[in-house]
């Protein structure tokens, strides 16, 4: 009788399933070396700042890729970070969005700041740049007017994390390349720590340019509204492997689409059109995240965390399980 266990896969299988589909790896080296010893530990840490959104989704399924080549995957639910991106996160709903990150992301799919953790970032801080810190969190950290002193300490305390998660390898977006390269070139020759591997997802564009941001409620009117160009495929298209199986225009039967390069020629050719396009994204993400909205439907701390950590301006109060006037009316500090 056959198994149903997945079989064991070799180290060139591990390593291809690590790397698939990201957009650029910092030293390989070091996770083929890793690979052919023992389980790779890798990190991925996200600034507990606006509601996770669709694009998540690119992170949770290559976590689920790595825990597939037996990685050891640790999530860092960064609200430290988020403290110091003070236009992002007001410092009196850090915790409670924490907490409502925890939960997101243990449906899609904590490191401690200890004494050695504080001197190590005073070393740090000796040895690195105001100008390479700063640079460093440019394309992670907004602020709005001229830098501060914690742009270039978020930078610094994400190279430590690697350090005190005691992981191989990072895995992030490709906006945070500055920050995995300072730590390629600073963390070995100026700290002693060993050289880590980093692996960079490309960036999920938003509906109107740029990378995608926090989520919009009404993000069904927002994906019908968005500018589409017919047959231009960059920026339109959801990129990375795929299967998809759709009507077409002027057919009657589903087409089957097993690659992106298939799903690039059809649209190129206008047999997927922009109003198919939207559709097959719109009915995606509403299967993709029912089964997140049913968790959180059933949960009742979770709906009070929401309401903690995102607490909207002052509103008529509708009746909803978990949450109560003073919740609904509640006003953010700035």
């Amino acid at each position: 009788m056959a198994s149903d266990a997945p079989r064991t896969l070799t180290v060139d299988e591990k390593f291809e399933l690590i790397t698939a589909n990201t957009q650029e790896t910092i030293r390989p080296d070091v996770i083929r070396n890793v690979l052919a010893v023992r389980p790779l530990e890798i990190f991925w840490g996200t600034a507990t700042t606006g509601r996770p959104h669709a694009a998540y989704f690119v992170p949770a399924i290559k976590i689920a890729q790595f825990l597939r080549a037996g990685c050891k995957v640790k999530v860092l639910l960064a609200d430290l970070h988020g403290f110091l991106d003070a236009d992002k996160a007001p410092e009196a709903t850090l915790e409670a969005r924490a907490h409502y990150y925890e939960r997101t992301i243990g449906a899609l799919l904590r490191a401690q700041l200890t004494p050695a953790f504080s001197r190590d970032l005073l070393r740090l801080s000796k040895r690195v740049s105001v100008h390479d810190a700063v640079k460093a969190s440019s394309e992670i950290v907004k602020s709005t007017g001229d830098p501060v002193m914690a742009d270039g300490i978020y930078a610094m305390m994400q190279l430590l994390d690697e350090e005190y998660l005691g992981v191989d390898a990072e895995f992030g977006g490709i906006d945070q390349r500055k920050t995995f390269a300072l730590a390629n070139d600073t963390m070995t020759k100026a700290m002693g720590f060993k050289t880590r591997a980093h692996l960079m997802n490309p960036m999920v564009p938003g509906l109107s340019g740029g990378k995608m941001s926090s989520s919009d409620p009404k993000s069904k009117k927002k994906i019908a509204k968005a500018f589409c160009a017919p047959g231009e495929v960059e920026g339109n298209v959801p990129d990375g492997k795929t299967t998809m199986s759709v009507i077409l225009k002027d057919q009657t039967e589903p087409t089957v689409f097993r690659s992106f390069s298939e799903i690039s020629a059809a649209y190129e050719a206008d047999q997927l059109t922009a109003q198919i396009t939207k559709k097959v994204v719109t009915d995606g993400l509403t299967k993709l995240t029912t089964s997140i909205r049913s968790m959180f439907d059933a949960d009742v701390e979770w709906q009070r965390i929401a309401a903690e950590a995102y607490c909207q301006p002052a509103a008529p109060f509708k009746s909803t399980p978990g949450c109560t006037p003073q919740m609904s009316s509640k006003k953010c500090k700035a």
